[in-house]
């Protein structure tokens, strides 16, 4: 690159950053598109909709029919938001809340009146009911011509097969069509080609697929087996509080500065191309998270801290490299050149692992997971593109302005080698005694309060009662001089707010309260603010996360494990690699888990998202290490050790995995010590993820490959 070339470059990149900073914070046109205000934000964050629905009759119904009524719900109005979260309340009302939404009207009616669809034959019999179809899924089929078409497939019930199979034997001679009636209004009339007797039916010529996948959601909305109307519906406030967001965002440019300067202080030039490549990955994140649409929330700030620090993680591996080329003579540009290629297969590799992870937990997940997913799917991306391309188009433009001597790079300094492996039993001992700890402190916990964690109202449910004041409190005030009283009876400091937008209600969610625990909680609420005993009302509530939700986050989870070491087998062509990646794995959930059990941390829906980050984390760094320990198995002599070549790949290694460790370990650590209580929850686990995941991933994770090669080296490689 000529100087003229590097001044242009140079130029549009700060055109480009002040662009894109400039939208970023104030958007484009009257609507602000790209803005950071535009940002949709969950109930956690923001507030929504909260919509109650009644159960029709007098009767009931039984706690099967309810569960399973909340499971399609909850598919269901995650077409109006991921985040949207849907729970039992009393015996037989079931509560909606969907966030970044404000009006309830729009939502009711596009929601439509749940268990209410029926198939009509052109005489106007009805031939089967909603109830009766136990799955409708929109998909493609070849037509007449070859072609992929939109379909809808329905799979109804035994006793609907036989009353479907006697309506279509009527139909077909005469190609009639049977009605698909939801909410009183037709929504499809599809003819009866032929007699259907095996209960799986196919609707086509259907315009589009996203009309499609409507006609699916509707007749699975209409498909419930008990019959709800609206009871009311409100426009309620964020759960974590007025200070969450403003908190949050300080931490995060506080994290982000702090950061930053360590880079520069720690990679000099190479630094500062890699922080001006992080403000470009910081605005684009912010404007496509906007255009995207998705739904930011604690989760899915999870999942943005752990993408930006796989993009500090990308720099580091490509300036360990360089520094290693210009340590054995190399000059600048051919360092940048060759040490751009040595580091590519690890950071596609790490990136490419993690970003399987995050599809399959989209596909399978459900609410906080998928929100989850998104972020941190599109951080990976990002990531990949600003250290692979940014960060080379900028180094290459400073160098050709002048900046061409090897001390503004610096050279790797010569490192004796650390013999990690032969503490490898240390290691092992000490990593199954902390697991082993923490499930005595499980079994303890399970014999004084029948569950082995300390679960949240999301996982346990409780009590949730409203109350309105005398006047209108706002949330900070709540806080500060409400929940304490509550937190006081309940001895439980796990109490949600919610404030009724527009009216002076205010909804408390709490453990589940004893009768006495009712009778101190309306005699405080009298006495320190004059609320009279009948503007208070409770009821039980069921988990937020319901057992289908934490049936689909392990599948998801395991089937994501699977798929990763899948993958690894395939890249490093030998599954011992990706067993003891999983096994890595495996150990951090434990870890993790034991220090949940051991400081009793809440377990709630940011316990989920935790628990992924750590996953996605671990991996990525166990990846690295893994690619240098290939890399050097390629070169070894013929009579070296492999213990030799493990700990040279560690050692080799050792500044990227704890650098990378450490400007992560920064961004939580400051989210810790500036956000608020539910923020700290979800900050300290995570900070002790990470110091467990740079351990597992240094200690462990080559011990581990090392033991499987020698005890299954016969099998694996005759």
């Amino acid at each position: 690159m000529k100087k003229g070339q590097a001044i242009t470059y140079l130029l549009i990149l700060v055109l480009l950053l002040s662009g894109l900073g400039y939208t970023a914070a104030v958007g484009i046109g009257a609507d602000r598109a790209g803005s950071m205000s535009g940002i949709k934000l969950g109930l956690d964050l923001a507030g929504g909709v909260s919509i109650t629905y009644q159960v029709v009759g007098e009767e009931p119904p039984s706690d099967e029919d309810m569960s399973d009524t909340v499971y399609k719900l909850q598919q269901r109005v995650e077409g109006f938001s991921t985040e949207a979260i849907v729970y039992r309340e009393g015996n037989d009302r079931i509560n909606i809340e969907i966030p970044g939404v404000s009006n309830a009207n729009t939502i009711l009616e596009e929601l439509g009146k749940p268990g209410s669809l029926v198939f009509m034959n052109s005489a106007g019999e009805e031939v089967i009911r909603g109830s009766d179809v136990i799955n409708a899924a929109a998909g493609y089929m070849p037509d007449s011509m070859g072609n992929n078409e939109p379909v809808v497939s329905l799979t109804l019930s035994a006793e609907g097969a036989q009353k479907f199979a006697a309506a279509t034997r009527a139909a077909a001679p005469t190609n009639d069509y049977i009605a698909i009636v939801y909410d009183d209004v037709i929504v499809s009339m599809p003819t009866v080609q032929s007699e259907i007797t095996n209960g799986e039916a196919v609707i086509n010529g259907i315009g589009g697929f996203e009309e499609a996948e409507q006609l699916a959601s509707t007749i699975r909305i209409g498909g419930l087996k008990v019959e709800l109307e609206d009871l009311r519906s409100n426009v309620v406030g964020a759960q974590l509080g007025e200070e969450a967001i403003s908190t949050s965002l300080r931490a995060a440019l506080i994290g982000l500065g702090i950061v930053i300067l360590f880079m520069i202080i720690v990679y000099y030039m190479s630094g500062l191309a890699a922080s001006l490549a992080l403000f470009l990955y910081t605005e684009l994140m912010i404007i496509l998270l906007e255009a995207f649409e998705i739904t930011l929330t604690l989760p899915g700030i999870a999942g943005i801290i752990l993408s930006i620090g796989m993009a500090v993680d990308a720099n580091v591996i490509i300036f360990a490299r360089i520094r290693e080329e210009l340590a054995t003579g190399k000059t600048v540009p051919s360092a940048f050149k060759i040490g751009y290629k040595k580091a590519l297969s690890a950071i596609l590799d790490g990136n490419i692992t993690t970003l399987i992870a995050a599809a399959v937990l989209y596909l399978l997940g459900t609410g906080p997971i998928k929100g989850f997913a998104e972020t941190l799917a599109l951080g990976i991306v990002l990531s990949m593109f600003t250290a692979l391309f940014v960060t080379k188009w900028i180094m290459n433009g400073l160098y050709a302005l002048g900046f061409q001597s090897i001390k503004l790079y610096g050279k790797a300094k010569e490192r004796k080698v650390i013999p990690f492996l032969s503490k490898k039993a240390i290691f092992f001992v000490a990593s199954l005694a902390v697991i082993l700890t923490g499930f005595v402190f499980m079994g303890v916990s399970q014999g004084r309060n029948g569950v082995p964690l300390n679960l949240s109202l999301e996982f346990l449910g409780g009590t949730s009662t409203n109350v309105t004041f005398n006047e209108n409190l706002n949330l900070a005030d709540i806080e500060a001089e409400v929940v304490p009283l509550i937190e006081a009876i309940t001895g439980d400091s796990n109490v949600q707010t919610q404030k009724v937008t527009g009216t002076n209600e205010v909804i408390f969610k709490t453990r589940t309260l004893s009768t006495d625990e009712l009778a101190s909680f309306n005699t405080i609420m009298a006495e320190q603010f004059a609320v009279a005993e009948e503007m208070i009302t409770s009821l039980s509530i069921s988990s937020v996360i319901s057992s289908e939700m934490q049936r689909d986050a392990i599948l998801a989870v395991f089937i994501s494990s699977i798929c990763m070491l899948i993958y690894i087998w395939f890249r490093f062509k030998d599954i011992r690699f990706g067993a003891s990646a999983v096994a890595a794995l495996l150990h951090d959930v434990l870890v993790v888990l034991a220090f949940y059990a051991i400081v009793r941390v809440s377990v709630g829906t940011t316990f989920i998202a935790c628990m992924l980050t750590i996953i996605g984390y671990s991996i990525n760094a166990t990846i690295v290490i893994f690619d240098r320990i290939r890399e050097n198995m390629s070169e070894m002599k013929r009579n070296e050790a492999l213990e030799n070549v493990i700990n040279s790949s560690i050692t080799q290694t050792l500044s990227r995995s704890v650098f990378t460790s450490l400007t992560t370990f920064i961004m939580v650590a400051v989210l810790y010590v500036l956000g608020v209580s539910s923020i700290k929850e979800f900050a300290l686990p995570l900070m002790a993820g990470i110091a467990c995941g740079t351990y597992s991933s240094i200690c462990l994770a080559g011990a581990l490959w090392l033991v499987l090669k020698k005890k299954f080296v016969a099998k694996a490689e005759d």
